[in-house]
């Protein structure tokens, strides 16, 4: 039970969370920055803080990931606003931020693919502000998110409702990027954890894990201009397919790049 006229200091140690869960949620419920929370610590919470506060934790309690209770997520540097109509971006994808940003050539044209909260292609826009980026999804709730992300952070992104590259037509682009759905079906991950939360759709292809995967590197070769770069991540256990598949459909430069863990997490290669 969180009561009213408890101390910040006093409460931020004795709430059931780790202290970093702790910070975040009573940052949340107070409305106050981290910085706030030292310079007011000896502050007593009142009876409609203590009601805001416990509802947040018990909702932590239960399971929901802290980024939908709060509503937001960093991601390369940038705040993302995030519902449980995208999934929430996470570090590992940084990764294939920045070996887009490496090979996208000046005033080049990127392409994200399966947008969802827009992270990848906002992170490539607002730092390459002379790249032409645009970004696709089929939910339209998750592009609503999307918008909102790039016009928050200033950066400059086309948005188009498109089930893979219908919606492009002929377009070629020096680089196409995508973190598509790649958990497998029947994989036990996607019931536990903050997994249970996110949207199913985004998460698997409800098949093999290899679908989109698939789709998008048959598709891409037409979509990308001589030389350019196709990358996709993917689970922690499908570089080899995922190069093989590249290597199947005529890509040159094959590779897989590790993410922080040491884990096999992006994959691509240039277009034949």
């Amino acid at each position: 039970m969180i009561a009213a006229g408890v101390a910040i200091g006093t409460l931020q140690a004795a709430l059931p969370l780790d202290s970093l869960e702790n910070r975040i949620l009573l940052c949340h419920a107070l409305g106050i920055t981290r910085v706030g929370l030292i310079t007011q610590s000896e502050r007593v919470l009142t009876e409609a803080e203590a009601l805001v506060l416990a509802a947040l934790v018990e909702r932590r309690l239960h399971g929901e990931p802290i980024a939908y209770i709060v509503g937001k997520r960093e991601f390369f540097g940038l705040d993302f606003r995030v519902t449980d109509a995208v999934l929430i971006p996470r570090p590992d994808t940084e990764l294939l931020v920045e070996l887009a940003l490496e090979r996208l050539p000046q005033q080049g044209r990127a392409l994200d693919m399966g947008t969802g909260s827009g992270a990848i292609a906002v992170a490539i826009a607002h730092t390459r502000p002379d790249a032409a980026v645009t970004a696709l999804d089929v939910s339209e709730a998750a592009l609503e998110i999307a918008r909102a992300n790039a016009a928050a952070n200033g950066a400059a992104v086309r948005f188009l409702h498109s089930d893979w590259f219908a919606a492009v037509g002929a377009e070629q682009f020096d680089l196409i990027a995508s973190n598509p759905p790649y958990i497998a079906a029947d994989d036990t991950h996607l019931a536990r954890g903050d997994l249970r939360f996110e949207p199913l759709g985004a998460l698997t292809d409800r098949a093999d894990g290899l679908s989109a995967l698939r789709t998008i590197a048959a598709g891409a070769s037409t979509h990308l201009a001589p030389r350019g770069w196709l990358l996709m991540e993917h689970g922690y256990d499908q570089a080899a397919q995922v190069r093989q598949l590249l290597t199947d459909h005529g890509y040159s430069d094959v590779q897989s790049w590790r993410d922080l863990a040491g884990i096999e997490r992006t994959s691509g290669g240039r277009a034949p």
